[in-house]
């Protein structure tokens, strides 16, 4: 059908005229659509309320007028946000005929931070975030202390029936906000995770030297759900706590820190290299974390790999032909890259990527400078980097030489399929998926039980190489992975090609017990590590077995839980009829048509979905669970217990 003909079938509800053209008036706007202000309304869009609220004091603390910020979530999800500031402007504003504060609650794009002077340095868009947050809450107390008076203004759904209003005499300075997200917007959950926003203040206490941010969970009384965080010595102790908490020996005592300055804005950039072979590189502009980097990393990335080689070379440590790229001097490496500007550009609401032009050089010239300053006056710690990077060089012309035997393998065999693969017929991947299963038993039944048409089934043996303490150039050729790979298509790291991908849906099928938990991460694993945009796609799914089977007579019911399984027996055994309790030890003891009709059934089975909403998160859990070191895992797990069913998501 052509455009012709789809405009001629198209039904029409109405007439398209004047009378269509909407103006939402005050923050409408923002309840209408909500995701264009905070991205989305599940659990995300719900904490990043928070983080609106806590960047305007924080900004409090850029400028010079904070000290303490404290974050309380209250019993029934509600969250109030106190800091020792200036205190919002409480006067009346010329042109709005209502007090400043009320303006930064009430009207978007209204605040102290458009060059009115308030502000040189801010993260916070103290009137956008405010009013967003107070049109997204069902409702929000407003506090004010400012040196003279506390003021008081209470908010529902963004609007107000009394104006700001003196409660009081007070030589106390500051803001208090108070506000319960709205369940009208946030139908997901409106749900607040402590150790979501705990991390957030963490990186912001890391990220403000000096500053105390406190933070307290009083919905579980019983729980130590309470913290102080101050850190004296900034981003150099943030590297500290990601080794720490990664379990990962740095190859030298000392964390690099440098800082520059230009006009009113700044950088300080803290990095340190560790034994393993992958990169963290956290950037932030003005305290918000640029999950998507920008210019700052950019120039980063550039000039460190410049320095790198221009070192070797001054000093006479590799050879005139050759090079070291930045894949090489990045290896092992953490760094955080912080700048302070006076007008950050983001590429939206939601800041996760920096786009100021003028930073760029202005990073690159700060690092180029002083980072070459250290290697020169610290040659052992330099030697040992430019070894680490000689080693990731060596290892990565290795692969290249691993690819080539793969590919030239591959052209012999004619790209064939591993043996152990059933395929399936359809080839158009909006329709296949394909099972990788733990085990010939279990392969064997879904073999058997699958609709052959859609779903392929790749059973996998043996132990599987994990890929967190090896470089890529051992994962060529491994028998337990090539498979993997040869089976999806689309090759690994600097080759992968989304394009190829044989199945729309990759599924992880294995048994519901520690060592099915063990499989699940070693092929995350590999796929965060080497097939990423996989997890980007959405393409990764993780199956969801039953681990009952209640029976009664004829009638049976698969049970997902032990709460599950004991509802189900108190249902079956109503009128006192003897009710079985199969427990499925393995996916290899359900036969084909029970493993079908509980998960393999589009109609009734149960996937989770991988998502890379937070890299930086999975990517912590990987280095955890996966690394060398036993103790930081040891404790992950002793503190993650009560999740442990849902651990391997």
């Amino acid at each position: 059908m052509d455009r012709e003909e789809m405009l001629t079938q198209a039904p029409v509800e109405g007439e398209y005229d004047e009378n269509q053209i909407q103006v939402l008036e005050g923050l409408e706007a923002v309840r209408k659509r909500p995701g264009m202000y905070i991205g989305t309304t599940g659990s995300g869009g719900l904490h990043h309320l928070v983080y609106e609220i806590v960047d305007n004091s924080i900004d409090e603390a850029l400028a010079g007028y904070c000290d303490k910020i404290t974050v309380e979530i209250l019993e029934g999800d509600i969250i109030r946000v106190t800091d020792d500031g200036r205190g919002i402007p409480v006067g009346m504003h010329p042109k709005e005929k209502i007090s400043a504060a009320t303006v930064v609650f009430t009207v978007l794009h209204a605040g102290g931070k458009f060059g009115g002077g308030g502000y040189k340095v801010a993260g916070g868009l103290h009137g956008v975030g405010a009013s967003v947050v107070n049109a997204l809450s069902e409702w929000l107390e407003l506090t004010v202390w400012d040196g003279k008076h506390s003021y008081f203004q209470r908010f529902e759904r963004g609007k107000y029936d009394k104006e700001l209003a003196v409660t009081g005499d007070t030589d106390r300075h500051g803001t208090s906000v108070t506000f319960k997200p709205d369940a009208q917007i946030f139908e997901e959950t409106t749900v607040f995770d402590y150790e979501v926003l705990l991390k957030r203040m963490r990186e912001q206490a890391f990220l403000n030297a000096g500053l105390t941010i406190e933070i307290e969970d009083k919905r579980f009384p019983d729980e130590d759900r309470h913290e102080v965080l101050c850190y004296e010595g900034g981003i150099r102790q943030f590297i500290e706590h990601i080794h720490k908490t990664r379990g990962l020996d740095p190859i030298s005592d000392q964390v690099i820190y440098f800082n520059g300055k230009k006009g009113d804005n700044s950088v300080e950039i803290a990095m340190q290299y560790n034994n393993s072979y992958n990169e963290v590189i956290m950037s932030f502009a003005n305290n918000v974390h640029t999950i998507d980097g920008g210019v700052h990393e950019i120039g980063f990335r550039n000039a460190l790999t410049k320095v790198i080689n221009e070192y070797g070379k001054k000093f006479g440590l590799m050879k005139d032909d050759t090079k070291l790229m930045g894949e090489d001097v990045r290896e092992g490496l953490t760094a955080i890259i912080s700048v302070k500007l006076t007008d950050c550009q983001f590429e939206s609401q939601t800041k996760v990527k920096l786009g100021n032009p003028e930073i760029k050089p202005f990073v690159e010239q700060i690092v180029t400078d002083k980072l070459m300053d250290f290697l020169e006056e610290n040659p052992t710690v330099a030697q040992a980097i430019f070894e680490k990077s000689q080693d990731a060089q060596r290892a990565r012309e290795a692969a290249k030489k691993a690819r080539e035997t793969a590919r030239r393998k591959s052209a012999m065999e004619s790209a064939s399929l591993p043996g152990k693969l059933a395929d399936c017929s359809e080839r158009d991947i909006e329709f296949t998926e394909i099972y990788i299963v733990e085990g010939d038993s279990a392969g064997g039944s879904a073999k058997d039980g699958r609709d052959r048409r859609y779903q392929a089934i790749l059973p996998l043996w043996g132990k599987m190489l994990n890929v967190e303490r090896v470089r890529i150039d051992k994962v060529y050729g491994n028998d337990k992975l090539q498979p993997v790979v040869t089976a999806l298509g689309t090759s690994i790291g600097e080759d992968f090609d989304i394009t190829k991908l044989r199945y729309g849906k990759v599924i992880i099928m294995a048994d519901a017990d520690v060592d099915g938990c063990h499989i699940r991460t070693l092929l995350l694993t590999f796929f965060f590590r080497f097939m990423r945009p996989l997890i980007e796609n959405g393409n990764v799914y993780i199956a969801q077995p039953p681990l009952f089977r209640v029976t009664k007579g004829k009638t049976h019911k698969y049970a997902f839980s032990d709460e599950e399984r004991d509802q189900y027996i108190a249902e079956l055994s109503a009128n006192g009829a003897k009710v079985e309790v199969q427990r499925y030890k393995g996916l290899g003891e359900m036969d084909p048509e029970q493993l079908w009709e509980t998960t393999m059934d589009p109609e009734t089975r149960t996937m989770i979905k991988v998502t890379m909403e937070d890299a930086m998160k999975a990517d912590e859990i990987f280095s955890i669970l996966m690394g060398d070191k036993v103790q930081p895992r040891r404790e992950f797990i002793e503190t993650n217990a009560k999740y442990a069913v849902n651990l391997d998501v």
